[in-house]
């Protein structure tokens, strides 16, 4: 078995000892995803965004690039009771990769962003198509989900230029399921200004890693799917990672340090262990590696993993329901003392031993 990238050694095998080590590191890793998988972000920001709002809560961002421009739409909901901070300050909002597909309290706005306005991801036909490539080039080596990070970064930009909006954009989670959650993941780890992220339900290219699913498909027949296999479907990577899926082993990172770079900000991973292609076996073990980056800057608890059974496929289930609450209680309206400890599956995972995957010591910084 190839074991998982240790998240605490260099590439060039100097140890992570420090925090700011750390952020050396996570640099590293940030370098290597958008090398190898999920191409390359722009290495420099563009001319201008602007955004308006109009009355029905639609708001209109505009993102200049040289001579070329394109606008984009979100949609934002504000909330029906008073909201923490207040109007002044803004209200707290979590946006919504597609569609909303988690309980969001009352007191707290849904922006809902349309990715594919972005970047289409209809087939591997799509490749190359949608706002971020008008502006950057059909051929732009970059893929689906970082685009989609690009393009929630510009909303981002866009909401703290206008405060009439009524957003604090101090106070923002992420949040999408199935393709939408392997976003989020990705919006989460390269955007450093979202405080909450939770992917539901992501899956391969999202909470589950390409090592542990290539040995659940290949050495034990689960119907898992797997590197190989997605980048036949999709284009949510770039086209470089074509090169490596059948020899995932090579690369210098897998999900789990995706994943590790949204620390030490929080993160809520919801699963699903009902649905054998989801790999919840590998999002169990990748998501104990994720969490040892937690542990090592001191704030496990802001990494919580819900992996329940007996739902359909994004259905959160009521037993998750308690978590996100607290997560967003917590992360977003500034309840300190709100437990967010959770990490939790359904499953037994018999054939699961940490060793096989996971051979570092975690550090205390």
């Amino acid at each position: 078995l190839s074991k998982l990238t240790d998240p605490f050694t260099f590439f060039n095998k100097h140890p992570v000892r420090t925090k700011a080590d750390w952020e050396c590191r996570r640099a590293e890793i940030r370098e290597f995803l958008q090398r190898y998988q999920l191409g390359p972000l722009p290495t420099k920001p563009p001319t201008s965004v602007t955004g308006q709002l109009s009355e029905t809560g639609a708001f209109n961002v505009t993102v200049a690039e040289g001579d070329v421009n394109v606008t984009f739409t979100a949609q934002i909901q504000l909330p029906t009771v008073d909201a923490v901070g207040g109007p002044k300050g803004g209200v707290p909002a979590i946006i919504a990769i597609g569609v909303p597909t988690i309980p969001i309290p009352p007191d707290v706005a849904v922006i809902t962003f349309n990715m594919v306005e972005i970047a289409h991801s209809t087939g591997l036909q799509s490749r190359g198509q949608g706002f971020f490539y008008d502006l950057y080039g059909s051929d732009h080596p970059a893929g689906g989900l970082i685009a989609w990070s690009w393009g929630v970064s510009r909303l981002i930009d866009a909401l703290e230029k206008h405060p009439e909006a009524g957003i604090n954009a101090q106070r923002l989670g992420v949040a999408g399921c199935s393709r939408m959650g392997k976003g989020a993941m990705v919006i989460g780890a390269f955007e450093p200004r979202i405080k909450l992220t939770i992917p539901q339900e992501s899956g391969a290219g999202g909470s589950a890693c390409w090592r542990i699913s290539d040995h659940l498909l290949h050495t034990r027949g689960v119907n898992t799917q797997t590197a190989g296999q997605i980048v036949k479907e999709n284009v949510w990577f770039g086209p470089a990672f074509d090169s490596y899926t059948g020899q995932i082993g090579v690369l210098p990172f897998d999900q789990h340090l995706l994943a590790a770079l949204i620390a030490p900000r929080a993160l809520l991973v919801e699963e699903n262990t009902g649905i054998d292609w989801l790999g919840p076996e590998s999002v169990w073990g990748c998501q104990r590696a994720a969490r040892t980056v937690w542990r090592a800057l001191g704030v496990a608890d802001r990494m919580g993993l819900s992996l329940p059974s007996g739902h359909n496929h994004c259905a959160l289930p009521g037993t998750s329901k308690p978590y996100v609450e607290a997560f967003i209680d917590r992360f977003l309206k500034d309840k300190e003392k709100v437990n967010t400890t959770v990490f939790y599956t359904s499953a037994e995972f018999l054939e699961y031993e940490d060793k096989d995957w996971i051979d570092w010591d975690v550090p205390r910084f």
